[in-house]
């Protein structure tokens, strides 16, 4: 697992130590705090230890650390991801398994980094990221735009996605986890989702009829993409999954479904990272926390400031809670009125 992770100068995130992590994390903070900028880094780094150690690609680790956020962030030249105004250079260290992943670069970085270190073994585990927008009614077009068009609109993370969806289902026996969350997706959705190899579409099966995934609601085809990344074997017991508002488009009680079986992946052996700025989504990992007595480590955006806590250990200190509080005794106080 990634164990913790430090980042200076890294765009929003001007200085944040994040130590104690465990197999669902959390992040959480208003618009514009860098919740997804972190999830972005940390993939990136394991995307390259991922594609590095495999061989698949002759390009050293400190080519395809810039190719990857290069792509993924999308700026001008990756200098820019600097931190505005900042004297020092932007600096990644991640520690996964015990080892070490360390990189740095300055403003006027274009293509070459310089400065990187990289003692983390071989891994032929699979990192995904997972986008607040869903991606199978857009699947093809994403596919063209950067493997034919190669152009600048949809970052890694949606084509890393796209790709990774394209495998084939995979037939036998699932790790028992999977199989378990595999059967409550298809309880929540009514059916599944699959890949149509005549019309080269995605379609929703339900009994016997079938419907085009554009028609199909958000929120099925969101829980749907986690599904068949466990179908196709993308994802093993030693994947680590990131997620950018696991809320969006979701109903709450999908919502509460939804992290049930994120649970249950992270007893099985997935690592979660999400992001997120629901009280639903706190409140439904704090309950979880506390009933199986599972650490699940938060960190929180305040000002500029980055906080840890422990859902483990009761709600934090956060501005979506207190709004959230402030609003039920609004409401107290109109009933006394």
């Amino acid at each position: 697992m990634l164990n913790q992770v430090e980042l200076k100068n890294f765009g929003p995130l001007v200085n944040l130590t994040w130590r104690g992590i465990g197999p669902i994390n959390l992040v959480i903070g208003g618009n514009g705090s860098g919740k997804t900028f972190l999830l972005k880094a940390l993939y990136s780094a394991m995307r390259t230890i991922e594609e590095y150690r495999r061989g698949d690609d002759q390009k050293s680790a400190a080519e395809i650390l810039a190719e990857k956020l290069y792509w993924t962030f999308q700026p001008d030249i990756i200098g820019d991801l600097v931190t505005k105004g900042s004297d020092g250079p932007l600096a990644c260290t991640v520690e996964f398994d015990q080892h070490k992943f360390f990189y740095s670069f300055g403003k006027d970085t274009t293509k070459q980094i310089s400065l990187l270190e990289n003692d983390v073994p071989a891994r032929s585990s699979n990192s995904i990221f997972l986008p607040a927008k869903e991606v199978l009614s857009l699947h093809q077009i994403i596919l063209k735009s950067r493997e034919q068009d190669k152009v600048f609109g949809f970052d890694d993370t949606y084509l890393d996605l796209a790709r990774a969806l394209r495998q084939q289902p995979t037939k036998g026996r699932n790790f028992k986890g999977f199989a378990e969350s595999r059967q409550k997706v298809e309880r929540i959705l009514g059916g599944r989702v699959q890949f149509d190899d005549a019309s080269g579409r995605w379609q929703f099966k339900k009994g016997n009829q079938k419907f085009p995934v554009g028609v199909t609601a958000e929120g099925v085809k969101k829980i749907a993409i986690l599904d068949t990344l466990l179908g196709n074997r993308f994802l093993d017991q030693q994947s680590i999954v990131f997620i950018d508002e696991p809320e969006s488009a979701l109903h709450p009680t999908a919502v509460y479904q939804f992290l049930d079986i994120v649970a249950i992946l992270a007893s099985a052996g997935i690592q979660f990272f999400l992001a997120s700025h629901s009280y639903f989504v706190v409140k439904k990992l704090c309950l979880i926390a506390q009933k199986q007595g599972l650490s699940i480590p938060v960190i929180s955006a305040q000002g500029n400031e980055w906080v840890s806590a422990n859902l483990r250990e009761g709600m934090p200190e956060n501005t979506i809670i207190n709004e959230s509080i402030r609003l039920y005794k609004e409401e107290v106080e109109l009933a006394f009125q």
